[in-house]
Formats: structure tokens, sequence, C-alpha cells
């Protein structure tokens, strides 16, 4: 099992930016994938962006561009970098794993989830 706890979410003015951080403990070396996912109020949980252990990144477009996946394997910690932030951004994100072979997009492929961390973007 792996355990994943995300930090650094707040209130950003749109047009700001937020690092978020995700570390993992316990039996994180059989994660292939770190992704991070969003949900805002009334919507459907969605991709964000994701990195393998080979260093692989994948973003949703609606965040290419804006933000950054990165990891240090030493802090077993994925950083999620979030510029130019708007409105739209705001959701609760989640860090989650998975296993080598998932599809890194879909979050039915992730069986290990953080509790997330909220992210506010003011107009």
């Amino acid at each position: 099992q792996v355990q994943l706890v995300e930090s650094g979410g707040g209130l950003v003015q749109a047009g700001g930016s937020l690092r978020l951080s995700c570390a993992a403990s316990g039996r994180a070396s059989s994660s292939y994938w770190m992704g991070w996912f969003r949900q805002a109020p009334g919507r459907e949980r969605e991709f964000v962006a994701a990195m393998s252990r080979s260093s692989i990144t994948v973003y949703a477009d609606s965040v290419k561009g804006r933000f950054t996946i990165s990891g240090d394997n030493s802090k077993n910690t994925v950083y999620l970098q979030m510029n130019s932030l708007k409105p739209d951004d705001t959701a609760i994100y989640y860090c989650a794993s998975a296993r080598m072979g998932s599809p890194a997009t879909r979050d039915y492929a992730y069986n290990n989830w953080g509790q997330g961390t909220q992210v506010t973007v003011s107009s």
C-alpha cells in the first residue's frame, strides 16, 4: 500500500501561482505513474497531469503550458507547479499513484489516492 499526502493548496488571485506537493510513503517503489486529478463542485473528477518513473509527462489540454509536474525520487515527492491560474482551476486537487502498464490519464487506473487539497482561484 502507498500512502499519499498532498499539501500546498490555498487561495490565490487569477494569474497567480501555487505549487502542490505530494509525499509518498509505504510501498512507493511499486508506483510507476504519479498523477494529479481535480474535482470541482458539481463536476466529475478530471485528469490534470501525470509523470512516470522514467520521467515521461502527460498533461490535460486545459493546463498545458501553465502547469508543470516534476518529481524528486530521493524524497518520494511529486510536485505540481501551477502558473497563470484561472478561476476555472478552482477544485480539490488529488494526488494518485498507479502501477506500470496503467493508462496514465484514467482515474480508474490509479489505486492509491491522497486526501486532496483545496485550490481556490479568485477573479
